[in-house]
């Protein structure tokens, strides 16, 4: 099925209605799991096959690099395929197309895994909400007090509005669900591989690096959106929004996150990131933003709100590009 831009952009709106509306079933998960574990399983088996600890630091970059190709590979191919069943069923085909491309799309789940940490904190406590956080970040979450779980899911909504959400929807619209999948395969790689540890430094180099370049147009797009729901948020400040990225978004370690990050933290007068503690190790970030350290449940809930009105925009955004190649036609 070849699909034009405004097949694509309209298909796009469709799976942002789908994954609004149902996102993806417990139902579905618990019977054949999601996109994202299959190719975690693949992953993981290129990962015990080929990074040996006895191989080379360049042998080992090479199994990177080949594990890369072979995951790219596999996740464009099987979006091919997709799109190739879809095209046999014609018009009925978009019914297939527009689920997969919602499975891949994280705006729901996003939203309600940050809530649950707010959730947590207002009704059960600190305990409660570490455990929360832990599913959504990995720092230490067993050392954060309130405001550090507060903070750790701030953070992780903005940096996954730009990950899961935004970035899928970019490539999406600019190569259909083949471009899609292979997004979500080499993000998956990343957040699998692509540690700077002993064991994957020279492994997951590759992943990281392409990681990288695929997420930047997504990263600047999150925080554009970001600022526009700031100008519709009750509390929050663009102009603010806008200063912070100038003044840190350059300083974070990650070339991607500092952006939605250091948004996020200028809009909401918060002061973001700085030192955090991975597997004991305290990794010295920068600091995003120049506002108050003592984040809140009630901050979680603020920065869900400029979130939903950031996917909104970007929806209409998406309808708005449709119209207009429509007219132009």
């Amino acid at each position: 099925m070849d699909l034009g831009g405004t097949e694509r952009l309209l298909l796009l709106s469709a799976a942002f209605a789908v994954d609004a509306a149902v996102g993806y079933p417990d139902t579905v998960y618990r019977k054949i799991g999601h996109p994202v574990t299959w190719l975690g399983r693949l992953i993981n088996y290129l990962d015990e096959t080929l990074n040996k600890a006895f191989t080379s630091h360049l042998a080992r970059r090479l199994w990177g690099i080949l594990t890369l190709v072979a995951i790219v590979c596999a996740a464009w191919g099987v979006g091919v395929l997709v799109m190739r069943v879809a095209d046999s069923f014609s018009l009925l085909g978009l019914i297939i197309i527009v689920p997969a491309a919602s499975a891949l799309l994280a705006a729901r789940s996003l939203n309600n895994h940050v809530s649950d940490v707010a959730r947590a904190l207002e009704r059960d406590g600190l305990g409660a909400g570490r455990e929360m956080v832990a599913h959504i970040v990995g720092r230490d979450a067993i050392s954060l007090d309130e405001a550090g779980v507060s903070r750790a899911a701030i953070e992780s909504l903005a940096e996954n509005f730009s990950d899961g959400v935004t970035a899928p929807a970019f490539w999406f619209g600019m190569a259909g669900l083949p471009g899609m999948a292979v997004y979500k395969a080499v993000n998956t790689a990343d957040s699998m591989i692509g540690y700077r540890s002993d064991k994957y430094r020279d492994f997951g180099w590759a992943s990281a690096r392409m990681d990288d370049v695929l997420n930047f147009p997504a990263s600047r797009l999150s925080a554009m959106l970001l600022i526009l729901a700031a100008v519709v948020t009750p509390g929050a400040s663009a102009r603010n929004a806008f200063i912070a990225i100038g003044r840190d978004a350059r300083r974070h370690r990650s070339p991607n996150a500092g952006w939605p990050e250091a948004t996020m933290a200028g809009a909401l007068d918060l002061e973001l990131a700085g030192p955090r503690t991975y597997n004991g190790a305290v990794v010295d970030d920068a600091m995003m933003g120049i506002g108050r350290r003592e984040a809140t449940a009630n901050d979680i809930r603020n920065a869900l709100k400029l979130y939903q009105r950031a996917v909104a925009i970007g929806v209409g955004i998406v309808l708005l590009l449709a119209f207009l190649i429509l007219k132009s036609a």
